[in-house]
């Protein structure tokens, strides 16, 4: 343990968790198994989180009453410090509130704590945004943990699938230069499974707007080797994602929020997909990830 990071431990698993971030930077079996991308070259993130803004804003601007700041996509939580509130064995809780510095790139008084609980079988993630002053706080947040693709060294990335709770038939959106388009796909999901292979992300992220299901399993199609199922609560998207370029890793991905349409022009808290939280309310929404090695 150290101000920087944090190891959660119960039964066979721990995680690791840095204050920079509040990011998850691994889940580990204790047979041998890490399930979380190890920040290679080919991109150098564990597990964002998404937070005030959930992908891109047109030239990375945000307006708001008469003023333009500028944000880069996906906010600037996956950049800053938090705090320390809770360290435990198997519990820890980190927050973030807003700052001279955070105003200066979107006005508002907010507070975001992250907190993480380890048990026998996975790992739970709790985000809760409290609107700490007078005016409604427009936010979008997030979740992009990027898992080892494959789980299992030597396995052919395409042998593997997300298998989805529920059947996922509608249109799938797309993005280009970050912005979201208007134009929909067709969904790549057949019935409730995705089969997956590098040419999936050849035109960037898959989104599910919205998502029909509450859990996805991540797994090699004969059910052999490690697996991970991710569940969400609160959250309405889900993204899947991996390097347009080809990468060992597969981010999995629930938004509550998405990137600007590519013909969005306007006030930033007239942009779609936005929660509006009102003065001294909060919003929680949270993921499970559960892991095995069958």
């Amino acid at each position: 343990m150290t101000d920087d990071t944090h190891t959660l431990r119960s039964g066979s698993l721990t995680a690791t968790v840095k204050a920079h971030g509040a990011e998850m930077c691994s889940l580990r079996h204790e047979g041998g198994t890490e399930f979380v991308w190890q920040a290679g070259p080919e991109w150098q993130r564990h597990a964002p989180l998404l937070f005030p803004i959930v992908g891109r804003l047109a030239n990375d601007e945000m307006r708001h009453r008469g003023r333009t700041y500028r944000i880069t996509q996906h906010g600037f939580a996956r950049d800053s410090r938090f705090v320390w509130a809770e360290r435990g064995e198997g519990r820890c809780s980190l927050v973030l509130e807003d700052s001279a510095a955070t105003r200066a790139l979107y006005p508002f008084a907010f507070r975001l704590t992250a907190t993480y609980t380890l048990d026998d079988a996975g790992l739970d993630l709790s985000l809760t945004v409290v609107n700490t002053g007078g005016e409604t706080l427009p936010v979008s947040l997030g979740g992009h943990p990027a898992f080892n693709w494959p789980l299992r060294p030597g396995v052919p990335k395409e042998s593997y699938a997300l298998t989805f709770t529920n059947e996922e038939p509608a249109p799938v959106r797309r993005v280009e230069g970050g912005l979201l388009l208007a134009a929909t796909d067709p969904s790549p999901v057949e019935g409730k499974v995705l089969p997956l292979s590098e040419g999936l992300f050849t035109s960037d992220a898959v989104i599910l707007d919205p998502v029909n299901s509450h859990a996805v399993r991540y797994a090699a199609a004969d059910g052999s080797g490690p697996w991970l199922e991710m569940s969400w609560r609160g959250f309405r998207e889900l993204g899947v994602w991996s390097k347009p370029s080809g990468a060992p890793f597969l981010c999995i991905e629930p938004w509550r929020g998405y990137a600007s349409p590519k013909n969005f022009d306007g006030e930033f808290t007239d942009k779609p997909g936005l929660m509006h939280i009102a003065p001294g309310a909060e919003e929680c929404l949270s993921f499970r990830i559960d892991v095995g090695t069958s």
